[in-house]
């Protein structure tokens, strides 16, 4: 065997097709493109979505909704949640090592929702007035 002789698989590689040379090749005349229209023409071609001056679809249709690039990165915790955290001082680490938030959150807030009985000394994490309220009044500290 020599380079100069290698050749691929038979059938693995189809021969182009010619088309508009002759009619009895089957693509003569108007080659494949049908008869007139825009897409017979050279340059005959449109964006994707384009219905032919024809308002789209895409802008027929209403706007709905908002989707926040922030939400994965924001979540709540409850304050009868906070039970489970093992430590005293709770903050963004002890919160994911108790698997109450994920590993992709960068702000938590803590909130009213049921009772805390243990003092906690939160640090570094965001709380609502009345979470706040409820942990220093079981003798907790929030900074």
């Amino acid at each position: 065997m020599r380079l100069n002789n290698i050749k691929p698989a038979a059938g693995s590689r189809a021969s182009r097709v010619r088309v508009g040379r002759g009619i009895g090749s089957g693509l003569g005349k108007t080659a494949g493109r049908g008869h007139k229209g825009q897409h017979a023409r050279s340059g005959g071609s449109h964006k994707a979505g384009f219905e032919g001056g024809q308002m789209p679809i895409h802008r027929r249709m209403p706007k709905v909704g908002f989707r926040s690039l922030k939400k994965d990165q924001t979540q709540q915790v409850f304050l009868y949640q906070l039970a489970s955290v093992k430590s005293d001082a709770i903050d963004l680490a002890a919160l994911r090592e108790a698997g109450l938030v994920n590993a992709r959150a960068r702000k938590v807030k803590i909130v009213a929702k049921g009772e805390i009985n243990r003092a906690v000394k939160l640090s570094g994490v965001l709380a609502t007035a009345g979470a706040k309220a409820a942990i220093e009044a079981a003798g907790g500290s929030v900074e």
